[in-house]
C-alpha cells in the first residue's frame, strides 16, 4: 500500500477553489479512498460554515471532519462574542494558528477557505502545518495537477460565479476522468452576496 509523507496510506481527492468578481466557488469530487480501496462513493469534502464562509478539503476524511468541527466552533464563538461577521482572512488565520499549534502531530489534510466579506471574494489555501496563502484559484489533491491546468486555461479575474462554477465543475470532471482516486460525482458550493448555495452533480 503506498505511503504518504506522514506515513498514512494515500487518500485520493480533487478539490478546486475559484475566487470570482462576485463570489467564490469551491468544488470537489465524492470518492473516498484508502490505499487501493474505495471506501465510499458518497463522501463530502465541501462545506458551508455559514452563508458567507466555506471550506473544502483534500486528504484523510477523519482529519478533515476534525478540522471542520474545530473551525465551525471557533467561527460561531467569534461571531457570538463580537456580534459581527468574521472575515474570510480571520477565519483562515485562526485555522492556520490551530494547525501550526499541533505541528508536532499534523493533520493529513489540505484545506481551502473561501467566502465573501466587506473586502469582496477571498480564497486561502492552507497546508497541514498551517501555512496560509491567498490566491485567486487553486486545486488540491491527487487530481489537483490535472484540475489546475483546466482552471488556468480559462480563468479570468473578471468572471462571475456562474462562469466560475462551470469552470470548477469542468476541472473536477477532467480530474475524475484521469485520476483513479477521484470520482462518483461533484459537490459544488457557491458563495456570493445572495448567500451560500450547495449542489451535487454527476461525474459526467
Amino acid at each position: 500500500m503506498p505511503e504518504a509523507q506522514f506515513g498514512y496510506p494515500v487518500t485520493g481527492a480533487t478539490t478546486v477553489g475559484i475566487a470570482c468578481k462576485d463570489g467564490v466557488v469551491l468544488a470537489s469530487e465524492k470518492r473516498v479512498t484508502y490505499g487501493f480501496s474505495i471506501m465510499t462513493k458518497a463522501g463530502k469534502k465541501v462545506f458551508a460554515i455559514n452563508n458567507r464562509l466555506g471550506v473544502a478539503f483534500a486528504g484523510l476524511i477523519s482529519d478533515s471532519q476534525a478540522v471542520l468541527r474545530r473551525i465551525s466552533a471557533e467561527t460561531n464563538l467569534y461571531e457570538l462574542e463580537t456580534r459581527k461577521p468574521m472575515s474570510v482572512r480571520a477565519m483562515a488565520k485562526i485555522l492556520a494558528n490551530l494547525l501550526y499549534a499541533q505541528r508536532a502531530y499534523p493533520v493529513y489534510t489540505e484545506t481551502m477557505v473561501g467566502g465573501m466579506d466587506e473586502d469582496g471574494a477571498k480564497l486561502f489555501v492552507l497546508d497541514p502545518l498551517g501555512s496560509m496563502i491567498e490566491d485567486r484559484y487553486a486545486a488540491l489533491g491527487t487530481g489537483g495537477a490535472i484540475a489546475i491546468g483546466i482552471v488556468e486555461s480559462a480563468y479570468s479575474p473578471d468572471m462571475g460565479v456562474e462562469a466560475g462554477k462551470d469552470l470548477a465543475i469542468r476541472a473536477v470532471r477532467a480530474a475524475i476522468s484521469r485520476d483513479v482516486a477521484s470520482g462518483d460525482g461533484v459537490d459544488v458550493l457557491v458563495i456570493s452576496k445572495q448567500g451560500a448555495i450547495e449542489e451535487t452533480l454527476p461525474a459526467k
